[in-house]
């Protein structure tokens, strides 16, 4: 072997370099059937040993074997090219140095990247036990990456400069309170950037809601320092990026994704209105198709509750009825489930809240199956239209309050026959001002 590359070289004496590039390409040949190698090697082994583990559910399987074993496979060929480039002939020693050096670099890098997929993976898999909420271990897998990186951030510059790890690890402990008080800012927003990147809590083209930064827009910017939200009567807010990490703010994306925005509005029932329904009050309410149902199951129920207070010598007034609130509530709820800009698969609630000086509130509580904002306001109005118009048809009346506004009162004076004469305009105040006099 060694016989035919000296005539080797001998032929290809007349061609300067020509012998070293052969050599060269050669070494990248051999580097690419090791990585072919390894890949099918590590592929097979680790298949076999996830299938083994709590790895080797298919999802976790392939994660693995698209992130972690592609990066440790390059491992190989940056080692082989860091020992083959030595024999090189013809090459300058400093090339020598930094190609090694940086296949070096290359090799701590993809060891820490594949790491770092290892640790979210074995993360994913603990996260499918029962507890892993009440018990989550990512944000001490976030404080290993960090340290992990930080210390292959010195080891790369160590290993490009020619200086030793342990040299530079104990200069910059020198220098960190320095470093701390002048670049403190940057520092926390180049944590909090990270921070931010890594579990997407914020994303451009996001809504945000931040009134402690007066920030309630649309994300248009993700920047180092700052993060910009262009709010919806058009102004520009810029918000510190760490202020998102320290401070708690809203983020309506989830509610984009999840295919439904909430309504929770309340119609004041007037409590004066609130009656028991007759007979034939409640035969009358048949007409209504979305009733149907409720009153045959509300007539069963009461028949039979009724019939043993019967049974019991109570009197009548211990009887159940339906009541005209009841019948409005039940047609509410079938309404919305009714309704095709309801979303049905999202709670869906009709109650009575605690009743106060301004009316029983009636609360309707569920959810859009459209999240856009003109679309929603659209829907959720229509609703309440509905409802107000319709509520007279139950005997029920809104509670509003009287305005202070001058009332105007139509007047007839009548003729001494008893006939109407032309009527006279007056106005009053729904309350005396405080210097009217009073009658004695």
């Amino acid at each position: 072997m060694h016989d035919q590359l000296e005539q080797l070289n001998d032929a290809l004496a007349p061609y300067p370099w020509a012998y070293t590039i052969l050599v060269l390409a050669g070494l990248l040949l051999l580097a690419w059937l090791a990585n072919f190698v390894t890949r099918r090697v590590l592929l097979r082994g680790l298949g076999r040993v996830l299938q083994r583990t709590a790895l080797g559910g298919a999802q976790h399987d392939q994660a693995v074997r698209m992130q972690v074993i592609p990066r440790l496979a390059n491992v190989v060929p940056a080692l082989v090219v860091s020992a083959g480039i030595a024999v090189v002939p013809d090459l300058p020693v400093r090339v020598v140095t930094i190609v090694q050096a940086l296949c070096q670099v290359f090799v701590v890098v993809t060891i820490a990247l594949a790491l770092s997929r290892v640790l979210d993976a074995i993360n994913r898999v603990y996260e499918r036990r029962p507890d892993a909420a009440n018990k989550p271990i990512k944000g001490y897998f976030q404080v290993v990456k960090i340290i992990m990186f930080v210390l292959v951030g010195i080891s790369v510059v160590a290993t490009l400069i020619g200086a030793e790890f342990l040299h530079i690890v104990t200069g910059l402990g020198a220098m960190t309170a320095v470093l701390m008080l002048i670049f403190q800012d940057t520092i926390l927003s180049l944590v909090a950037s990270v921070q931010i990147s890594n579990d997407g809590r914020v994303r451009i083209g996001d809504w945000i809601e931040m009134p402690a930064q007066n920030a309630d827009g649309d994300v248009i910017d993700i920047a180092l320092h700052t993060v910009t939200v262009r709010n919806w009567d058009r102004t520009v807010t810029t918000v510190p990026t760490k202020k998102l990490v320290s401070d708690s703010f809203k983020n309506w994306r989830h509610m984009s994704e999840g295919g439904g925005r909430r309504i929770k509005r309340a119609l004041h029932i007037d409590q004066r209105s609130v009656r028991f329904l007759e007979a034939d009050e409640v035969q009358r309410f048949r007409c209504f198709v979305l009733l149907d149902d409720y009153l045959d199951r509300k007539e069963a129920e009461l028949r039979d509750w009724n019939a043993a207070l019967a049974e019991r010598g109570a009197e009548p007034v211990n009887h159940r009825r339906v009541t005209n609130l009841g019948t409005f509530r039940a047609y509410v709820q079938h309404y919305l489930a009714n309704h095709p800009g309801i979303n049905q698969e999202l709670t869906l609630l009709v109650r009575q809240l605690q009743p106060t000086e301004t009316g029983l509130p009636l609360e309707i509580y569920c959810f859009t199956a459209d999240t856009r904002w003109a679309v929603y306001e659209g829907i959720q109005s229509d609703i309440f239209d509905h409802l107000l118009a319709i509520l007279p048809e139950f005997g029920l009346s809104v509670f509003q309050a009287h305005s202070d506004a001058p009332v105007e009162v139509h007047l007839r004076r009548l003729d001494g026959d008893g006939g109407a004469v032309q009527p006279a305009r007056a106005f009053a105040h729904a309350q005396p001002p405080l210097d009217a006099p009073r009658a004695g």
